[in-house]
């Protein structure tokens, strides 16, 4: 596979992706994440049976919206360090991975009235996705080929990275991408300035990072914050912006600090965040993925999406 040549199949609405996945097993059903993982629900009958109900309801949303659906795993955290923490080894994080695709693929098989769907591997950032890590490209591309490899090797479609927060992490996974052979896409995060964690600007780390890799990446996207956030990091004009294909916005006004001192759950007001969403939308023309990231749920991704599409 030339996975510098892959693109997002096109589709005529877009593809929906899911919402808060974490938060809302944990704030909704009751489901105890400890490290805010959610992969050892895929260990038993019972969580999976939770997770397949979690997602089937994204699947009436592709459905009604005449849409694509993106089914992407719950593996966010099954990476070494955040694994090690939970009690998996390297070889129980390699089955984890590898399982999530082969059962993510049963699931898909079942939703004949979606358009289409493609199964993605999900990974996150080694540390804190809110906190810059100190790693160089080398030790990251070193690191996330493990997991990535067993993506790929249980037949992903691609996998994207979510809440990223500097360039050189970015830059590893995808190099370590190309080294197994499947496409990747990369989702950067952004604080209440549309500037990531470390200060850089969205325009200054998608650059970089095509210059970096050969734009290697399949697109980019950004996740875990409000629109109102994402909105001043945005130039409509910068040919960049057409690197952007999808969006997994927060339901909340809150900072990341904010976020992370919350003992509640702020799920924000339903239509202001569609709303917003739409708005922004508008200045991304090659936007095709729209999801939901921390404090969403079905209800908000089905807001965005009723009688409208990102697809310009």
């Amino acid at each position: 596979m030339d996975t510098t040549a892959w693109q997002l199949p096109e589709i005529s609405h877009g593809w929906v992706t899911d919402g808060g996945l974490e938060t809302d097993l944990i704030f909704h059903r009751g489901i105890d994440l400890p490290d805010f993982a959610a992969f050892p629900l895929l260990e038993d009958r019972s969580g999976r049976s939770e997770l397949e109900s979690y997602y089937r309801d994204y699947a009436r949303v592709a459905a009604k919206a005449d849409a694509g659906l993106i089914l992407e795993t719950p593996t966010w955290r099954a990476n070494a360090d955040w694994g090690a923490r939970l009690g998996y080894g390297a070889d129980e994080l390699r089955r984890v991975n590898s399982e999530a695709i082969t059962w993510m693929r049963s699931v898909a098989r079942d939703l004949t009235d979606v358009a289409d769907v493609l199964v993605a591997g999900v990974i996150g950032p080694r540390g804190d996705g809110y906190r810059p890590s100190d790693q160089a490209v080398d030790e990251a591309t070193e690191y996330h080929r493990v997991q990535l490899a067993s993506f790929a090797e249980a037949g992903a479609d691609f996998v994207t990275a979510y809440t990223l927060s500097t360039l050189a992490e970015a830059v590893g996974i995808v190099r370590a991408a190309a080294d197994v052979n499947i496409p990747v896409a990369v989702s950067f995060t952004v604080e209440t300035n549309g500037h990531l964690p470390d200060g850089s600007t969205l325009s200054e780390v998608i650059n970089s990072l095509d210059n970096a890799t050969g734009s290697a990446a399949a697109h980019v996207l950004v996740n875990c914050a409000h629109p109102d956030h994402i909105a001043p990091g945005i130039d409509a004009d910068a040919g960049w912006t057409r690197r952007i294909a999808g969006l997994r916005v927060n339901a909340s006004h809150m900072s990341h600090a904010e976020l992370d001192e919350a003992s509640s759950l702020d799920e924000g007001e339903i239509d202001g965040l569609a709303a917003d969403l739409r708005s922004l939308a508008a200045a991304l023309p090659a936007l095709r993925i729209v999801g939901g990231c921390c404090g969403t749920d079905v209800r908000h991704v089905a807001a965005m999406w009723d009688k409208w599409s990102p697809v310009h």
